[in-house]
């Protein structure tokens, strides 16, 4: 149909990216969004329900990509609700906290779930939040993350939202 062309020389990207956050309740996930979306950090955790997203448009190699980042909820009683996205996502980002082991365990079960939901092929990349940890907290250590990540192929990234350490790097 005629006037699209002009219509798509007028969009402010070349490309839009959506990327999917998923993990455990009370990893990190939303704080990392607002601290890589917004430049952020608050220490108040408040729940995400359900799902919700940030628009944040990047350079990258030339072009101009709009990332559409959804952030989910992480509780097994939206699950059904967040899995309904997956087959949306161009990527995920599975997150995990390295204080809490049991959010790092769950880790496979997500990638199961990216599977069994997705709708062609994705992107995927690991991230330990939390890593501005005192040692003593740290339940989950770098070379048993970076072994999951290699098994699986995924790059792996450590992140703090808190000290704004990898954020960028990480997205």
């Amino acid at each position: 149909p005629s006037g699209w062309g002009a219509m798509a020389a007028a969009r402010p990207f070349d490309l839009q990216i959506k990327l999917l956050m998923i993990g455990d309740s009370a990893v990190g996930k939303t704080s990392l969004l607002l601290r890589y979306a917004n430049d952020t950090f608050s220490s108040t955790f408040i729940t995400t329900i359900g799902i919700d997203f940030k628009i944040k448009t990047v350079d990258l190699d030339g072009r101009r990509v709009k990332l559409q980042i959804w952030d989910t909820a992480g509780q097994e009683r939206f699950r059904s609700l967040t899995s309904n996205f997956f087959g949306r996502a161009d990527g995920f980002a599975v997150c995990f906290d390295v204080g809490a082991p049991a959010s790092f365990n769950h880790v496979r079960k997500w990638l199961d779930d990216v599977e069994k939901n997705k709708k062609g092929p994705v992107e995927l990349a690991l991230i330990g939040c939390k890593c501005d940890l005192a040692a003593e907290k740290r339940q989950v250590s770098r070379l048993e993350a970076e072994k999951l990540a290699g098994e699986k192929g995924l790059p792996y990234f450590e992140a703090s939202a808190k000290t704004n350490t990898n954020v960028a790097e990480a997205f």
